[in-house]
């Protein structure tokens, strides 16, 4: 399948139809393609503003900043409930979470993308252990030997820690690896990573104590989505109003626009 990119939308203004309208009309939007449809399959998708790794990173990076706690407790709330939809409603699990694969946009919104190696849970269990990005894997689907009979969705949720812990820090918890053997001595065999204060930053306990809970080496000890959602954390930032477009915009401005070429595909 080949993918279409989008050009940039003050460029062009022409319609399009979107999944919604494709059974009753065109209507102009906010994509800036016309997709003709003649023998061929296309999956159109709305354009997203950016990606959490490239967001942070600029964050960190460039602007010698923080993303604050409120925005990464947003960001949490609505990811956990992405993955509890998939799970009480898809039967699937992602098997792939980690911040390139969390989107924003400038409304505010936050979404997972990339469920090109989400698996079907049989009786709440997948088994396939090669699927994912292998720094955010869980250590259970590491070591075969640790969960024979499969694993669960307590494997996104430590990939969620690891993200959330990356995002409030901005560093992965681990060293560099230069072999698979070892991932497997310091993610298996040795202490999971903990969040807490430091001289640089402080969180909220109710913050670190979810991230650390998520980072729970035991698998039968770590929470599942359910319980996450019933977290303290969780609960604070159901109800408090965040403006996360004001913010996400206020980082997207600063950012150098790159010259976009439009794309075309035969």
């Amino acid at each position: 399948m080949q993918t279409l990119k989008i050009v940039q939308l003050n460029r062009v203004s022409i319609f399009y139809f979107t999944v919604n309208h494709l059974y009753s009309y065109y209507k102009l939007n906010d994509l800036s393609c016309r997709c003709h449809c003649i023998g061929d399959c296309w999956i159109c998708m709305e354009l997203m503003s950016t990606s959490l790794d490239k967001f942070y990173k600029y964050v960190y990076c460039a602007l010698d900043d923080v993303i604050p706690e409120e925005i990464l407790g947003k960001i949490t709330l609505a990811t956990v409930k992405a993955l509890n939809h998939l799970k009480e409603n898809l039967k699937i699990i992602h098997r792939d979470i980690k911040p390139s694969n969390i989107l924003m946009d400038r409304k505010g919104n936050i979404k997972l993308c990339d469920f090109g190696i989400s698996g079907q849970l049989v009786d709440s269990i997948a088994k396939t252990r090669d699927a994912g990005c292998r720094p955010y894997m869980a250590p259970e689907r590491i070591d075969p030997s640790a969960s024979r009979q499969g694993y669960d969705v307590r494997s996104d949720v430590w990939s969620l820690g690891i993200t959330l812990y990356e995002l409030a820090t901005g560093r992965f918890p681990y060293p560099k690896w230069n072999s698979v053997f070892d991932q497997l001595t310091q993610v298996v065999k040795g202490e999971p990573p903990q969040l807490s204060n430091s001289e640089e930053r402080q969180f909220s306990p109710k913050f670190i104590n979810f991230v650390n809970l998520c980072l729970t080496k035991d698998e039968s000890k770590r929470p599942k989505y359910k319980e996450l959602l019933k977290h303290p954390f969780i609960l604070m930032y159901e109800e408090r109003f965040v403006d996360v477009a004001t913010y996400v915009c206020r980082i997207l401005d600063q950012i150098p626009a790159s010259p976009i070429s439009p794309m075309y595909v035969d």
